[in-house]
Parts: structure tokens; C-alpha cells; sequence
């Protein structure tokens, strides 16, 4: 028996693991791409009946393709309620929140991730501990204590709080990509002169951008979306959001329900063009984020 005989012999064993394998990535494009239509359907539901009359949407077995196209409905919806006001307001929220829990965020996690000092696993793991806090247990308390300060009707409560830390996950999301960033780099700043937050300005915030990003994506989505927060503490409608603003086409007895679909598709077409343009940043920063414990 030769030589060559064992190879030819597994050349036939090679194909069948190359044809397991596309096939393997065939499923799997097959059941992404399945899913990607189910969760598109809502979507889809939304920007059709946004085009349709009242009576259209809830036709049974239901109509996919409006007919006639009511184009009206978007200028009806922007008119029916202050958009531009309730947008500048959602704006008035989002932005010093976005840049507040990305700087105090950066700030907590290098201190948890790339100082050392007595104590530091210790907090952190009680800090992790008040993510097993649901929203709603912390909701009265909360509220009595901006009540007592005297500012309710104010976006103070919407604001400050990412001012000091911003959400614990964000701050455990930072720590974990912090740590995947060599020390060495640290070091040869503190040579050269570097104090600890020269470190993180000029070492750790440029080699994080993806999970900075990351972070500033989170925190603009669900300020964007947020309707509980502006519900609980703001009672004039000159300072209403837009998620506040969309429960205005619901009534009790009627709802203007091809106007909501029109104003919600306005309110999401903003989220889906940022995450075209950061998609790159966001999957990037999830997938970097974590690998070293």
C-alpha cells in the first residue's frame, strides 16, 4: 500500500464534513432569515396601517397593501398634538442624560476595573446585587424623595440621576471591557507623568470607543421610548415627551388609531436610522465586551 492511498482514502471524509458544514450554515441562514420575518411583521403592520383609514386596519382576514392610501394621516397626526414641542422635550431629556451616564459611567467602571484600593470586589458585588431590584420596588421611595425636594413637574428627576453612575449595568458593562485593556498601557502613562484620570482620558476612553458607544445607544433608545418615568413626574403637557404625547390619540371611548400608527412610525424612524449608522459600534462593543472575567 502506498503512500497516497490513506489521503485519497480521506478526501471522501473531507467533502461529507465541507457538505455537513454548508449545509449546517444553510440551516442557519434559513432559520435567521425566518426570524428575521417574524419579528419585521409588527414593523410592517405598523407602516401599513400608519396609510389606512380607521375602519381598514381591523378588517378581517386583513388587507396588507392600503387601498386607497391615505397620505393625510401623517400631517393629521403631526398637527393633532404639538410634535415639534413634545420633540425638542424628548431632546431636552435625552442629550444630558446620554452625556451624563456615559462620563459618570466611564468614571465608576475605571475605578472598579483599574485602581486598586481596600474594598473595591467587595462594593462591586453589592452594587451588582441592586440589579435584582425590580424598577417598581424603588418607584415610591424615589418618588417621595424628589417629592420632599419640591421637584416634581420638573425634568430634574429625568436628568440628575445619570448624573451620579447612570444605570449599574452600564457600569458593569464598561468595567468588563476595561479589563480586557492591556495594564501595561496604564503603566508606561504613569511614567511618563500621567495621574489616574490623564489615564483614563488620553489610555482607556480612546481604546473604548465601541463600548462607549454602546452605552450611548442603550441610554438614547430608552430615553427615547421611556413613558413611565415622564408619567410619574411630569403633570403639564407643554412638558410632555413623545411617548407621553402618543397616548393622546387613545381615549376612553375612541381612539385615533390610524393617527397613532402614523405619529409612531415618525417617533421610530429616528431609532432605526441611529442604529444603521452605530451598528457597526454597538456589535462591536457587545462582542468585545466581557472576554476577560
Amino acid at each position: 500500500m502506498s503512500a497516497a492511498e490513506p489521503v485519497k482514502a480521506s478526501a471522501p471524509s473531507r467533502l461529507g464534513r465541507t457538505g455537513r458544514a454548508r449545509f449546517g450554515a444553510l440551516c442557519a441562514y434559513a432559520l435567521l432569515l425566518t426570524g428575521s420575518v417574524v419579528m419585521l411583521i409588527p414593523l410592517v403592520w405598523l407602516v401599513r396601517s400608519s396609510f389606512m383609514g380607521l375602519g381598514q386596519i381591523f378588517i378581517f382576514p386583513p388587507e396588507w397593501i392600503p387601498d386607497p392610501w391615505q397620505w393625510d394621516n401623517y400631517p393629521k397626526a403631526l398637527t393633532t398634538i404639538p410634535f415639534v414641542r413634545y420633540f425638542f422635550n424628548t431632546l431636552f431629556i435625552l442629550v444630558p442624560t446620554v452625556v451624563g451616564t456615559v462620563i459618570t459611567a466611564a468614571l465608576a467602571a475605571f475605578g472598579f476595573s483599574r485602581l486598586s484600593w481596600p474594598g473595591r470586589d467587595w462594593v462591586f458585588g453589592v452594587l451588582l446585587s441592586a440589579l435584582m431590584l425590580p424598577y417598581a420596588v424603588t418607584l415610591i421611595p424615589t418618588f417621595l424623595l424628589w417629592a420632599r425636594i419640591g421637584l416634581i413637574n420638573t425634568y430634574w428627576p429625568l436628568v440628575l440621576p445619570d448624573w451620579f453612575g447612570g444605570s449599574i449595568f452600564y457600569v458593569f458593562l464598561l468595567r468588563q471591557f476595561f479589563l480586557t485593556l492591556p495594564r501595561e498601557l496604564d503603566e508606561a502613562a504613569i511614567i511618563d507623568g500621567a495621574n489616574p484620570l490623564q489615564v483614563l482620558r488620553h489610555v482607556v476612553v480612546p481604546l473604548s470607543r465601541p463600548a462607549l458607544i454602546t452605552v450611548a445607544i442603550f441610554t438614547a433608545l430608552f430615553e427615547w421610548n421611556d413613558f413611565l418615568g415622564p408619567l410619574i413626574y411630569l403633570n403639564d403637557s407643554r412638558q410632555f415627551t413623545l411617548a407621553l404625547g402618543l397616548a393622546e390619540f387613545t381615549g376612553l371611548y375612541t381612539s385615533q388609531w390610524h393617527l397613532l400608527m402614523a405619529a409612531s412610525t415618525v417617533v421610530i424612524a429616528p431609532v432605526l436610522v441611529l442604529f444603521l449608522f452605530a451598528q457597526r459600534y454597538f456589535i462591536e462593543g457587545i462582542t468585545l465586551t466581557g472576554i476577560k472575567a
